[in-house]
């Protein structure tokens, strides 16, 4: 299935820890903590409904590298050795799409378990 949304331009900036994904129509700023903390993989999401990990501590993690997956996706490489979340651009669209809905879910669950994210290094 070809995705609707193929972006145009990708780029890492490691000094602020954002990664900038750019559509025809959009351009999106997501955080590599944003990223990591809503990664695709098994790790994160679990193996079915209900089984999604809570993801606690990365507010400084960054991205090492990306690699091309196909013409499809990229899977980042974080600093904290997780590398198997597999990004398709629909993927990566919609999180940038969602990302004020999906930051706020993610903060309410992080306050619901206990925890507060640490800002200082």
């Amino acid at each position: 299935m070809m995705s609707k949304h193929v972006p145009t331009e990708i780029n890492l900036n490691r000094r602020t820890r954002i990664l900038t994904v750019t559509f025809d129509d959009e351009s999106f700023d997501l955080s590599c903590e944003y990223l990591r903390v809503h990664s695709p993989s098994a790790e994160v999401k679990g193996h079915g409904p209900g089984q999604e990990v809570l993801q606690i501590g990365k507010e400084h993690v960054n991205i090492d590298a990306i690699e091309p997956v196909g013409n499809y996706a990229i899977k980042p490489v974080f600093d904290d050795g997780h590398d198997t979340g597999i990004f398709s651009w629909e993927t990566l669209y919609e999180l940038g799409k969602h990302q004020a809905e999906n930051w706020a879910i993610y903060t309410q669950r992080l306050d619901a378990a206990g925890h507060s994210r640490k800002l200082d290094a």
